[in-house]
């Protein structure tokens, strides 16, 4: 287990935010934030801070306590129930002002959400909470709000002079709301709904650069560009760049070529000294925000482009770095064959002032991190003042099933619990449900998830741009090292993006070569069943409720998938086309999936009871052994195998009605 290590900051201590700025923060000044990283390379004015309430297990209160430290029961909690209106209301966030909600995410979001500003007692804001984070309320479109890889999310500012409620009328889903906290007397222009239909033409204009990044952040037409060229044999180390004067790096792109692409991204490590501080050293792969390899993707800071025949793939960098003095960009080469390198810097004059910060991007690893016990895996430990906006994951798995249940902690100034307590890896990254499903977006991406299932590569990363962490005096970054497989292992390798103001400290030694060895992952082996007629290629004749899915590489299913059957209520039923090959009396057999919000189900074959009521109910996801249901005639073609949702177990959490189906067989 890796060893628990203490707060970087001596004591917990309250925050000192400074005056707050005569302009006023509003609705306007924060869409034009979404897409500044300008703004980032300085301290805030106005101060704030940045917290997180969420649906995180609320027995997690300890380090000491490890069982409860690592408790999963992440759906459902609220901070209290109210009643208003003659309905129950769920209240997610209660926080005075000023300040602003900066994002909402969930994997499930159900009922109306209402957000009440400044001790109104009509919602400023109301709607489905479906349609509010998935894109379809108002003008709020993708990418400013959307449905990626199954998690929903919602960036769009909502400001508040006073005061900010957040609710619910339905329970047991899975929810962060981001928020600011303004210096107390800072100017704060409350959100009211007119502003939607007001700023109509500014949202549109947002979402547009949001939705083409590397347009949409681009630097300055009248930037200086310095190109560089580099030949670098094993183990050679070459200057690409030394600037001089108060400058701004704007634009870092980037060539690569060698015999092999994926060792070379991994096996080439950036160096850059601000001031003969040097605050960047990561493979150069890495870097740009994916690995292993150059897998495209387009993000607000970073990006990689399509491969084209006869043409290098463009690795991008918008990151805004100022320094006052020098510059001193950097590569060495680590991997045992030969390296071309090529690209160019773009650099604007730069005001340095007290307020001004410096770029980091440091890189750790850690291979073959066991699965028992938990941990929590530390991606950064800095001290001083500055701000945190972001970071890349890349994990080897050497199982299929899911390795990222563990939530992310962020402690800030000393704090003693994280102000922000997550509830699952990619939740963080803004997607859900363990989802392979590749997704792309400005402020969050998984480029790559290899397969089949969470197995192999998988690559998340996620950027804070208007949800960016300042600290004043010391931050920390923990994700749990919380997977299912008690014989699963992982390589984790992060690296982590922040500012801050000279002279700054942070816990990275420095890299060596063995840390960049590249690692190829071999072909997972796919299990089948013979005969199995398979859950997932069943047809669905007819449902009463919930919402039927095709769920892949989550647990050791054959054909890798399974019937996914989520969202239904007791009493709802769901007929699934069983066919046989021939008529008679057959033995049928079933496969299924057992989870901690899976239900109790009765099962029928051509409407009569195929046994007893089986409870699904398991504290983690792992396939059912075969379970007889007895025998029935059946006829040629199709027949019917009903599924009768009847209740769940009392120890269930989240959703608690679902159901899975692996295969059938009839023998």
């Amino acid at each position: 287990m890796k060893r628990h290590v203490g707060l970087w900051c001596a004591a917990p201590v309250l925050a000192v935010l400074a005056q707050a700025a005569t302009a006023a923060v509003t609705i306007d000044s924060l869409l034009d934030e979404m897409v500044d990283l300008k703004r980032l390379a300085q301290l805030p004015d106005p101060a704030y801070v940045t917290k997180q309430f969420s649906s995180y297990d609320p027995a997690s209160k300890t380090f000491s306590d490890y069982q409860g430290w690592y408790a999963n029961g992440d759906a459902g909690q609220f901070l209290r129930r109210e009643n208003k209106d003659g309905r129950t209301e769920f209240v997610m966030m209660d926080i005075n002002g000023p300040g602003a909600i900066v994002r909402i995410w969930s994997a499930n979001p159900a009922g109306v959400l209402r957000i009440y500003l400044d001790g109104n007692a009509a919602p400023a804001i109301e709607a489905p909470m479906n349609q509010l984070l998935g894109g379809q309320f108002a003008n709020l479109t993708r990418p400013i709000a959307g449905e990626y890889s199954r998690g929903w999310n919602l960036y769009f500012p909502i400001p508040y002079a006073r005061h900010c409620k957040v609710t619910s009328d339905q329970g047991r889903f899975y929810y962060h709301v981001n928020y600011r906290t303004y210096a107390e007397g800072t100017a704060v222009k409350t959100f009211e709904p007119g502003d939607l239909q007001r700023l109509s033409s500014k949202i549109e204009e947002t979402a547009r650069r949001l939705d083409s990044p590397r347009e949409g952040a681009a630097p300055p037409a009248d930037r200086k560009k310095t190109p560089f060229q580099a030949d670098l044999a094993p183990g050679a180390e070459a200057v690409l760049a030394e600037l001089n004067g108060s400058l701004a790096i704007c634009g870092l792109l980037t060539h690569l070529a060698a015999e092999d692409l994926a060792a070379a991204a991994r096996g080439v490590v950036l160096k850059i000294a601000f001031d003969g501080e040097q605050t960047v050293e990561a493979p150069i792969g890495d870097f740009y925000g994916t690995a292993p390899g150059l897998t495209p993707y387009a993000s607000l800071p970073l990006g990689i482009t399509e491969p084209a025949e006869g043409k290098p793939q463009d690795l991008w960098c918008h990151w805004y770095m100022p320094f006052s003095k020098t510059a001193r960009v950097a590569v060495k080469n680590f991997t045992d064959k030969n390296v071309k390198i090529d690209g160019a810097v773009a650099t604007v004059p730069y005001e340095w002032n007290d307020r001004s910060l410096l770029f980091h991007a440091k890189w750790r690893i850690e291979r073959n991190v066991p699965s028992r016990p938990f941990s929590d895996w530390q991606h950064l430990m800095a001290n001083g003042a500055g701000r945190f906006v972001g970071g890349h994951l890349h994990i080897i798995n050497n199982v299929k099933d899911w390795w990222g249940e563990g939530d992310e902690k962020i402690y800030v100034d000393g704090e003693t619990f994280p102000s922000h307590f997550g509830t699952g890896t990619e939740d963080y990254y803004g997607y859900a449900w363990c989802s392979p499903e590749r997704f792309v977006h400005a402020y969050h991406n998984q480029p790559r998830c290899d397969g089949p299932g969470n197995y192999g590569n998988t690559s998340v990363n996620r950027w804070h741009i208007v949800d960016d962490i300042p600290f004043t005096r010391c931050f920390r970054f923990d994700i749990e090292n919380w997977q299912w497989n008690l014989q699963g292992r992982n390589t984790r390798a992060a690296i982590s993006y922040w500012y801050a103001r000279p002279k700054s400290t942070d816990f990275f030694g420095p890299i060596i070569a063995s840390d960049v060895r590249y690692d190829p992952v071999p072909e997972y082996p796919v299990f089948r069943v013979k005969g199995a007629i398979e859950g997932e290629q069943m047809r669905v004749l007819s449902k009463t409720g919930g919402k039927t899915e095709v769920q892949k590489g989550v647990a050791e299913w054959s054909e890798d998938g399974q019937l996914w059957w989520t969202q239904a209520k007791p009493g709802d039923k769901l007929e699934l086309a069983l066919r046989a090959t021939e008529a008679g009396r057959k033995r049928v057999v079933a496969r299924f999936t057992k989870a901690v919000d899976y239900g109790i189900v009765q099962l029928y074959v051509n409407g009569k009871k195929a046994g007893e009521p089986i409870d699904f109910y398991n504290n983690g996801v792992i396939p059912s052994p075969e379970i007889d249901l007895g025998e029935f005639d059946l006829q040629q073609g199709r027949n019917v195998l009903t599924v009768e949702i009847t209740g769940t177990n009392p120890n269930s959490k989240g959703d608690r009605h679902m159901f899975g189906l692996d295969y059938v067989l009839l023998k």
